[in-house]
């Protein structure tokens, strides 16, 4: 999988990626099918924000930008929460490697919403289905990582929400940036970000050809544009 190098064509104002990660629980444990009453998300209301390593004010800290390196706010997936002596925590997946990084944010600190939206990306049956508010509303045959650069299972969510004007390149005409990585890139810029991305060639659907992406037809990528940020994406084997 090739890092995505997204084009600055939505919107402008790159900033610096978070490079905090906190080991947490595998987010596949469990991992429930898409739910009709949607995955909860949260935003910070002001940034910079802190995460912890746990559910405490005395817990280790780091602030994280509340946007990606395109200026848009991030969104982050709540997988838990808990209550500690009245105050309220959310549990979310992060951005960041190892894949699976989770941290804590206090309630108070966050706005919330939730999505109705899911990916979920079937590596073995090249299928990508798209879910909302439980039901799956499309199916379309994609092209996943080759043997030596392979497509990462686990749970993620949108990063970024990226056009380009050359439908043509690499990239086709639009992107749907990951928060998980590539087990084997990590060179490339963006430390080997995986995406979910369009393409001009058709003739790649069903095959493992990618450096690690999921390529989408243009057509049918196009019909994913308003995914929202922050939903969740799952890559299965």
């Amino acid at each position: 999988m090739r890092s995505v190098r997204f084009k600055r064509t939505i919107p402008a104002g790159a900033r610096s990626a978070p490079t905090f990660a906190v080991a947490g629980p595998d987010p596949m444990r469990g991992m429930l099918e898409p739910r009709a009453d949607g995955d909860v998300v949260v935003a910070a209301k002001r940034g910079p924000f802190r995460v912890f390593t746990a559910p405490s004010s005395f817990a280790k800290v780091r602030l994280y930008r509340p946007v990606n390196d395109w200026g848009q706010p991030l969104w982050l997936p709540a997988i838990g929460n808990r209550d500690v002596t009245g105050q309220f925590w959310f549990q979310v997946l992060l951005s960041d490697r190892p894949n699976g990084s989770t941290g804590w944010l206090r309630a108070r600190d966050v706005d919330t919403s939730t999505l109705q939206d899911r990916i979920v990306v079937l590596l073995h049956e090249h299928t990508l289905i798209r879910y909302r508010g439980g039901e799956p509303i499309a199916r379309y045959r994609v092209a996943v990582g080759k043997a030596s650069t392979p497509t990462t299972p686990g749970r993620f969510f949108v990063w970024a929400r990226v056009g380009y004007a050359d439908r043509d390149g690499p990239y086709g005409d639009f992107a749907l940036g990951l928060s998980g990585f590539s087990r084997v890139i990590t060179e490339w810029a963006g430390g080997g970000r995986m995406a979910i991305h369009g393409t001009a060639d058709p003739s790649v659907a069903g095959r493992d050809v990618s450096n690690g992406c999921v390529r989408v037809f243009n057509p049918l990528m196009s019909k994913l544009i308003d995914v929202p940020m922050g939903a969740t994406v799952i890559v299965r084997p």
